[in-house]
């Protein structure tokens, strides 16, 4: 038989027969009888949470028209309307809407003078009018508009990650930068000599350039090398920068870092300057450069209430981590934890690792656990599951699944399987919901796992496998119950998606288009993705791409048809947000996908 013939005999027999097994095939392994940890206790008396304002935001559209977008927040009363105003009016009293605004949070200002303009809204509840908004400015109608806000950046190069936190406490999202956009990848049939040094820079939210940190020859140039978180850790209001560090020029001859001081520290994110600095997992223990060269952070709120810094090295595996809480500019150790922990397991955690680390709250108990992958490490650092399963590549969390009651997971296997290479489990036990029957060879990318087809409740769930050249060869889309939906790519190995139109799907974001699944485009977009989240307007999402000497942030102007609050005040969505800036970029996930809100 021809090799064509085989191979689509193949993909027709993995395709027709995806998935649904039975789960107690591939159940979970829980941790191995031992005392348990103690419980985390951090700082905080009630959970540290970042200032937000009105978020507003006034782009000029065609037709001379200004659209306005603002931010419904968790403290705004039930049934709450909002007046619009532009500069002038506000003092003496005539908002531009006839009656508030309760159906959205979004207008559109019909006759702008052709000067440019300042606008203000005023939420309204019970007849009375609360605070004037932050002021939000137009150039003039006239001018074409652009799809997009522009930040200069303080050089000619591109942006490789983005983390997004609000630097100096004042309500509205500031930008660090990691530059330039090249990748080092330390397996050694990837592996080159980094050209540069990696750089951090922060710009506050009107693009102002605040500092600039070079991380040095000690950090090569890759993601695994150099991740970087940015959150408020203190509780203090304003956002600090946490990054591995090393000292000096440590290199080998042919450019390889294999020796030299390892460093977790921490900046303040609004000077850039030094406030505290501890050791970073030894490379102690693992077989070779590649296994430990790599590295991810993640902040979790271990006690429900304070950010904590969690600090992993390793990856295919011994896997090293560590919890830190940050308070008075020290580093204070919360727990530790390895892959050989539980010994009676065999040392069955071992290579669990995936290309992001998480945190979310999958037991209900209202603190956050660590998805490391295919384990779970619970928030006292002791393991709470494990599939077995290897290495993902990508890891989705959160109520994927309306139809059923709790979390779930989203895994597409790199390690190759015999079954289950993309997969759904139960996220407060591990338990396979579903999963393939056949076998997958290196499913890859960032996958795609978001609600973007009307027709089918909760998420839809995108994987391709690779042939053996490592290029794309099967992909597949399931519905979030594990009925396979389309075998066509959809994007290659990472396409991107984002709340953009009226509706509650996601709109697909791929090869420079925002588009519907299966429908028409909707808007052109130039350069990388590096990033989706709602950071104003209302909420539908921003979409953050990086070309050339600027961070262009593309918001939607199409009219809303409905409201809800601002996406970031959703825990796991501001968690997997926090993560943009370490490990394989993924969309952001809702512990409550629009549309299924409890009124």
């Amino acid at each position: 038989m021809p090799a064509r013939i085989i191979v689509a005999v193949a993909f027709l027999t993995f395709a027709t027969f995806p998935c649904l097994c039975p789960a107690a095939d591939a159940a979970a392994t829980g941790p191995a009888t031992r005392p348990r940890k103690p419980l985390v206790q951090g700082f905080a008396a009630e959970r540290v949470r970042e200032k937000m304002n009105r978020g507003l935001i006034a782009r000029p559209v065609a037709s001379n028209r200004v659209y306005l977008g603002w931010r419904l927040l968790d403290s705004d009363p039930a049934g709450v309307g909002f007046n619009v105003y532009r500069r002038g009016d506000a003092a003496n009293a005539r908002p531009l809407n006839d009656k508030p605004i309760t159906a959205t949070t979004d207008f559109i200002d019909a006759n702008p003078p052709a000067a440019p303009a300042e606008y203000y809204v005023r939420p309204v509840a019970n007849g009375r009018e609360g605070a004037l908004s932050e002021a939000a400015s137009t150039g003039p109608a006239t001018t074409r508009p652009t799809p997009y806000t522009s930040i200069k950046l303080d050089g000619n190069h591109t942006c490789q990650k983005i983390a997004i936190a609000d630097l100096d406490g004042d309500g509205r999202y500031d930008y660090v930068i990691k530059q330039p956009k090249g990748n080092v990848d330390p397996y050694k049939q990837y592996w080159n000599r980094s050209p540069d040094t990696c750089k951090l820079e922060a710009y506050d939210h009107d693009g102002k350039f605040l500092w600039r940190h070079d991380m040095g020859w000690s950090i090569e140039m890759g993601i695994w090398y150099s991740p970087y978180v940015v959150a408020d850790l203190d509780g203090d209001g304003r956002a600090e920068v946490a990054l591995k560090a090393g000292e000096g020029d440590p290199r080998d001859a042919d450019g390889h870092v294999t020796s030299g001081p390892e460093h977790l520290l921490i900046l303040d994110g609004l000077t850039g300057k030094t406030r505290a600095r501890i050791d970073w997992p030894s490379r102690g223990g693992f077989e070779d450069y590649n296994r430990y060269s790599r590295n991810q952070l993640a902040v979790a709120y271990l006690d429900g209430k304070t950010p904590a810094l969690i600090v992993q090295r390793g990856t295919y595996s011994l896997i090293k981590m560590t919890a830190y809480e940050f308070r008075g500019d020290k580093l204070r150790e919360l727990w530790r934890w390895d892959s050989d922990e539980e010994k009676a397991q065999g040392k069955s955690y071992r290579g669990q690792g995936a290309h992001c680390l998480r945190a979310a709250d999958v037991d209900g108990d209202g603190r956050d656990e660590v998805v490391l992958g295919s384990a779970v490490i619970d928030d006292n650092g002791q393991t709470l599951w494990c599939t077995k399963l290897g290495h993902p590549d990508h890891v989705y969390i959160g109520d994927l699944d309306p139809t059923r009651p709790g979390l779930e997971i989203y895994y597409g296997m790199e390690t190759r399987q015999t079954k289950f290479g993309v997969c759904m489990v139960d996220a407060t036990t591990g338990k396979i919901l579903w999963g393939f029957a056949t076998p997958t060879r290196h499913v890859h990318g960032q996958g795609l796992c978001a609600d973007i087809d009307p027709a089918h409740p909760g998420v839809e769930c995108y994987s391709a496998d690779t042939d053996t050249e490592k290029k794309l060869e099967r992909p597949f889309l399931h519905t979030a119950q594990g009925k396979l939906l389309d075998t066509k790519d959809l994007g290659g190995f990472a396409p991107n998606c984002a709340y953009w139109d009226a509706d509650v799907q996601r709109e697909m974001v791929t090869r420079g288009r925002i588009h519907k699944y299966n429908g028409p485009e909707l808007e052109k977009i130039a350069g990388s993705v590096i990033g989706v989240a709602d950071v104003h307007g209302d909420w539908r999402e921003e979409i953050f791409v990086t070309v050339p000497g600027e961070l262009r942030i593309h918001t939607t102007t199409i009219p809303a048809t409905d409201r809800r609050k601002c996406l970031m005040l959703d825990p796991m969505y501001r968690s997997d947000v926090t993560g943009f800036s370490q490990g394989y970029f993924q969309v952001p996930s809702l512990l409550v996908l629009p549309g299924t809100e409890k009124p």
